[in-house]
Parts: C-alpha cells; sequence; structure tokens
C-alpha cells in the first residue's frame, strides 16, 4: 500500500491507520513503524504523520485498539457527544468493555467493566462507537460527579435530552449503590425552578447566578405590557432574558418576535437585558457585574 492510500485511510479515521482495517501485510506494517512513516499509539493503531492530535483521536485510538464491543464511555462519550465540561482529566479515555473477562492495559485508558447493563447499545458519534448521552450522563456522575450539573445543562439546551428523558433515565439506573444516580439527580434538580422543569434550562442557570451572587429577588414569568418575560428583578423596571442560539437565533420568528417585545417594553420604560447561555454559566460573575451596573442606573431605581 502506497503512503498516498494510507493518508486516505487516516483521513477518514481521526488521522488513524488501524492495522486490521488498512489491508497492509504484517512485515509492511512492522517495517512503517521502523522507518517512522506511522507512529504507534496502541497495539494495531498508529498515528499518521502530521496530523493534529487530538482527544478525539485519542478516544477513536483506544475503541479500535480492542475492538469488538468496546464503547467510548463516561466522559469520552460527553465529549463525543459535542458537551464540553472543564475537566482536569481530559486526556484520559474512558471505554466500557461488556462481558470481556480478558485483562487489557492501554496506556492513558481507564477501561470500565459495567455490571448495569442498561442503555448499552452502541451510537455512534465522530464515527466512533461509544455509549448513549443518556448512558453517558449517568456513567459521568461515578467518575467526576463535579461535572454532571453542567453536561446536563449543554445537554439539554442542545436538545439532546428533555427533563422528561432524565427522570426516566433516574427512575432506570436508581437501584441502591447504582454510581452516578445521586450527582445525576442533583443536577436535574438544579435545572428546576420552584419544583418545576424551567422553560428553559438557561432560566435555572440565571435563577442560581441571583442567588450565588446576591442580586435583587425575582419574579419568574410575570406577564408585563401584555407579554411573558423570564425574569424581573422585583423593585426595579429592569427584566432579564435568556437567550439561547437554537431557540432564539435560528428561528427567525422567534427573533422577530422577541423584537417587537423588546421594543414594546422599552417603549413602556422597562430596562431590557438579554444573557447567553455562555455568559450566565460561563462567567456568571461578569453576569452579575453588568446587571449590578444596570442597577446603579438612575432610570433603574424605581419600583416598577
Amino acid at each position: 500500500m502506497k503512503l498516498l492510500d494510507l493518508d486516505s485511510h487516516a483521513l477518514e479515521r481521526h488521522g488513524l491507520v488501524v492495522k486490521a482495517e488498512c489491508g497492509v501485510p504484517e512485515w509492511t506494517w512492522y517495517r512503517m513503524l521502523e522507518r517512522g512513516q506511522v507512529e504507534l499509539i496502541h497495539p494495531g493503531v498508529a498515528r499518521f504523520p502530521g496530523t493534529p492530535r487530538t482527544y478525539t483521536q485519542r478516544i477513536a485510538a483506544a475503541v479500535w485498539a480492542c475492538g469488538g464491543n468496546a464503547l467510548a464511555s463516561h466522559r469520552s462519550a460527553i465529549h463525543l457527544h459535542g458537551l464540553e465540561v472543564p475537566d482536569p482529566q481530559r486526556g484520559l479515555v474512558d471505554l466500557v468493555l461488556p462481558g470481556r473477562s480478558r485483562k487489557l492495559d492501554l496506556e492513558g485508558v481507564r477501561v470500565h467493566r459495567p455490571t448495569d447493563a442498561l442503555r448499552l447499545n452502541p451510537t455512534r458519534r465522530e464515527g466512533v462507537r461509544c455509549t448513549s448521552i443518556l448512558r453517558a450522563l449517568v456513567d459521568l456522575g461515578a467518575v467526576a460527579p463535579d461535572l454532571v450539573r453542567d453536561a446536563v445543562g449543554q445537554a439539554l439546551a442542545s436538545r439532546l435530552v428533555d427533563l422528561g428523558a432524565l427522570a426516566t433515565l433516574l427512575a432506570d439506573h436508581g437501584r441502591k449503590g447504582r454510581g452516578g444516580v445521586g450527582a445525576l439527580r442533583r443536577a436535574v434538580e438544579e435545572w428546576a425552578i420552584d419544583g418545576k422543569p424551567a422553560g428553559s434550562v438557561l432560566e435555572a442557570a440565571f435563577a442560581r447566578l441571583v442567588t450565588q451572587f446576591g442580586l435583587p429577588a425575582f419574579e419568574f414569568h410575570p406577564i408585563i405590557e401584555g407579554w411573558e418575560v423570564d425574569f424581573r428583578l422585583i423593585g426595579t423596571n429592569i427584566v432579564i432574558e435568556c437567550d439561547g442560539w437554537t431557540t432564539h437565533g435560528l428561528d427567525r420568528t422567534q427573533f422577530e418576535r422577541d423584537r417587537r417585545r423588546d421594543g414594546d417594553l422599552v417603549t413602556a420604560g422597562w430596562v431590557v437585558a438579554r444573557f447567553t447561555y455562555r455568559a450566565i454559566t460561563a462567567t456568571p460573575a461578569d453576569t452579575a457585574r453588568r446587571i449590578r451596573r444596570l442597577l446603579a442606573l438612575p432610570t433603574s431605581s424605581r419600583p416598577a
């Protein structure tokens, strides 16, 4: 096989050459390794020179090195489903090997042998076998409970899951002693307001921000000037709207409706402030500071 053919092979596999799939004879494989034409990552899986070193590449290499019914799982599956959570162990790859008995030891890879087989049907993300987003969320709670809240928030905001599916997940996996269930249950509870599912996960995040930074009490979903708004800061004329890209950015009808509502409120003397999911969850201190600046304005100090 020519290097050009290997380049095409690697291009479809995150820059990896998989011995079992690339079609080269045994002796050719080892000669390529000796010459530095490919760089061995795990037995039977090598990196093609010049390709970017990414976490996705590390996950794919581990899954393909294991073969069979290996699945990316836990934090690795969370990554493949497109969620970003701050994790000091980001380089570690999590795999599940359902029904495996042989010992497997790969550098930088943590192998899980689950006794709970629920939702272990494989799916594919980025061309790599992995667990479903629901299974990944409950498994994440078993290894990194502090990351579950942000992961659940992003999964809800991205519409990968809804609160109903999460409730079913908790019921199905909620047997005593199942790792991850407690962290997931706490995360789901945090994405609710007054014991009810929030109209938007953004609203739940904002409610938490108000408490954390000691901002004025709020009224949730009041009707003002004939419009339902997300929040009104009590004792002020400040209205807070929480925007998601999917709901308020890609939906043209919703976008136009939001602008009409803002216009009516501003004309009636209300101050309307809009914040995104990223601003509320990733930079809450800065968002709180901006709200305090609004509170300091003379036009915002009178009760409404």
